[in-house]
């Protein structure tokens, strides 16, 4: 047996070892395929990889041939994610509004694969979730210009599901009106409070009326089927490609760095720790205090007291009770440690009500 043929046999032989090496970690890709769909998480997962990359070409010694490692490494990852998207798209997302809205737009980039699937408001897109009807939702939590969204605040507090993931939407609001209209023409805007809210300055300069609508999109929606010269709409340029609608004017928004937070909220929580190389870990809590002297400032020491950096702290009323509020934190740190779980012991002397809303982990 000469050289070739001795390399050759070694070849085959590795060869037969790696299918069943590469049969196994498929089987786990598929694993973690399910793992993500019921936590609303995306497939690509860049720290992890890096991390994965980091660890293993360190078992190769020769710097050549770990060069071409982590090119090895680096496509059995690719082949793995194309797996998971194929496993994910009969996945079903709930969004609130129709095509064109920012939440779809969203839910799209968080899911290219996934089907997604408008609803008329929050509370159904989020029922649509905890009832089994789709699979996550993606519904907007919060605007750098225009402040939270009360109502998806207040379905973390009453509902049952988590959120897992957070993704921030550069948002810019256009003038969109029927084909043949101008911006000079318009006297009525219709969109979403938070979108007028955001261009307001340019609906004051413009002395345009406003009216409320349930959705962005829908507001385009409406703007084409009446067919008015004179009412526009404030949504995306997607939403004009999809109703058929000319843009009159962009960027009505008051700040250029206009941006609106979207939550990913599943049925399952996921307690995935924090792996080193990934950037910070956040959790989310809301509660009552106990009707006390002091119970509300205790509670935060708490969280500080922990070694958590609290970024947020707001409060909502309780519809339920009159001139009652509950409260909503969101603070830095993994809260799956055994450092969490003595926070959230201690919170509770002071919390008539504690829930944990969810972890994420800031891209």
């Amino acid at each position: 047996m000469d050289l070739l043929e001795q390399a050759r046999l070694t070849i085959n032989e590795v060869d037969r070892e790696m299918a069943k090496l590469f049969v196994r970690r498929m089987e786990a890709a598929t694993m973690v395929a399910e793992y993500k769909r019921q936590n609303g998480l995306p497939v690509l997962d860049e720290a992890r990889e890096a991390e994965v990359v980091r660890r293993n070409s360190e078992l190769v010694e020769d710097p050549v041939f770990r060069e071409y490692y982590v090119g090895f490494l680096r496509e059995n990852m690719a082949l793995s994610r194309a797996y998971q998207t194929r496993l994910l798209e009969g996945m079903r997302v709930a969004y609130s509004g129709a095509e064109g809205a920012f939440a779809h737009i969203a839910a799209g980039k968080l899911f290219p694969s996934a089907q997604r699937v408008g609803f008329g408001s929050f509370p159904d897109a989020y029922r649509a979730v905890e009832e089994g009807q789709c699979d996550v939702a993606v519904l907007p939590v919060e605007n750098s210009y225009n402040g939270e969204v009360g109502q998806v605040t207040d379905l973390m507090f009453s509902g049952s599901l988590y959120v897992n993931q957070m993704y921030d939407l550069a948002v810019s609001h256009d003038l969109l009106g029927v084909p043949g209209s101008t911006a000079e023409g318009i006297r009525t805007v219709i969109s979403h409070p938070q979108a007028l809210g955001q261009c307001a300055d340019q609906i004051r300069a413009h002395g345009w009326e406003t009216r409320e609508y349930a959705n962005t999109a829908l507001a385009a929606k409406y703007v084409a089927e009446c067919g008015d010269p004179t009412v526009a709409a404030i949504a995306s340029e997607e939403a004009a490609g999809v109703f058929g609608l000319s843009v009159l004017a962009r960027n009505l928004n008051a700040s250029r760095s206009n941006t609106t937070r979207f939550a990913v909220f599943s049925r399952s929580e996921n307690r995935h720790r924090t792996g080193e190389g990934e950037m910070g870990a956040h959790f989310i809590l809301v509660f009552t205090v106990r009707n006390e002297a002091g119970a509300l400032a205790r509670a935060i020491d708490v969280v500080g007291h922990y070694g958590f950096n609290m970024q947020t702290l707001r409060s909502r009323p309780m519809k339920e009770l009159l001139w009652q509020y509950y409260f909503y934190l969101e603070a830095e740190g993994d809260i799956h440690t055994r450092q969490g779980e003595d926070m959230l012991r201690a919170l509770s002397v002071f919390c008539d009500r504690l829930r944990l809303v969810g972890c994420y982990t800031r891209r």
